[in-house]
């Protein structure tokens, strides 16, 4: 089977989440038109990276950056989901799309699967919000980290230094996993040769596609952030949205400076070629000697129990 996929290289409307679906539509839309099956966008593209955690000294953005963040943030199910599964409906695209969701005081940093039909196949949590984004979200459990089944393919999906820990890999990719989606922010090419490694690791190992997808910076959101004393530390532009091969071979991209797609179609037997040779998942592995176990229980601070 051959699936048409792009990583979708765009900014955000920084902090403005109604304006930043619209533009997120319409890249839904043109999809269509060039018959995509399947698009991955940005880590938190609605609407967008917590830069200030990074620039800001944290006493002077909490309540000013945060607070906004939070109004702005995502709750799932709710009427922006509803938008994005009635697109996705409408032009027969499956998406995975980085998003602030909220539940109660906590935001989380999410992926929201939503399929072709029009369904959310799921929405997953960061599990560990890296260095200083703990000023922002919240943890994830394992009840999420899981692979999610579509009509061209099992899907898998990480966020940024999730792809650091080879336990957190492991736990999707022993799952079936056959393309994986791996979403990051934009505007920091110091860690480019992160991302090159990473994700071309993960295809490697895993034996899947990647379809890698960073935000686009803007002067307009490094403007939003000028009174902070680590800006020097964001550039305009600063992309890297690539697709790579089973075999860790770049398929598109990366793409380092303009928005738009970053396509190829997965020819899905390179899987099993990839496999016949080194199956991680599978002849490769010795779950006598060492094994993985995943906790899949929703962790819950109040446990209720009645009297037996």
């Amino acid at each position: 089977m051959i699936v048409k996929a792009a990583a979708v290289q765009m900014a955000p409307v920084f902090l403005d989440t109604a304006a930043t679906l619209s533009k997120v539509c319409r890249y839904v839309e043109q999809a269509a038109d060039h018959a995509l099956q399947l698009l991955v966008f940005p880590e938190t593209i609605l609407p967008g990276y917590p830069y200030w955690a990074m620039t800001h000294d944290p006493m002077s953005w909490l309540g000013r950056f945060n607070s906004r963040l939070h109004e702005q943030a995502m709750v799932v199910p709710g009427p922006e989901t509803d938008l994005l599964c009635e697109v996705a409906r409408r032009h027969c695209c499956t998406i995975i799309i980085g998003i602030n969701e909220k539940e109660g005081g906590t935001l989380y940093n999410s992926q929201l699967i939503i399929s072709d039909r029009g369904e959310i196949l799921g929405c997953r949590r960061k599990l560990v919000p890296t260095c200083q984004e703990r000023m922002v979200w919240g943890r994830g459990d394992g009840s999420d980290l899981a692979v999610y089944k579509t009509n061209f393919g099992t899907l898998g999906a990480l966020i940024c230094y999730e792809h650091s820990n080879p336990l957190f890999r492991y736990a999707v990719q022993a799952q079936g996993e056959q393309i994986h989606a791996a979403n990051w922010p934009g505007g920091m090419p110091f860690i480019n040769s992160i991302m090159d490694a990473a994700i071309r690791q993960y295809a490697f190992e895993s034996g899947t596609f990647v379809i890698s997808a960073t935000a686009i910076l803007t002067q307009e959101i490094i403007d939003e952030l000028a009174d902070g004393s680590g800006t020097e530390k964001l550039q305009p532009g600063g992309g890297y949205s690539a697709i790579v091969s089973p075999g860790g071979d770049y398929l598109a991209g990366p793409e380092t400076e303009k928005e738009g797609f970053v396509s190829a179609d997965l020819d899905l037997k390179q899987i099993v070629a990839a496999k016949i040779m080194v199956d991680g998942q599978g002849h490769y592995a010795r779950p006598d000697v060492a094994q993985l176990l995943l906790n899949v229980e929703k962790q819950a601070p109040l446990v209720i129990k009645a009297e037996t």
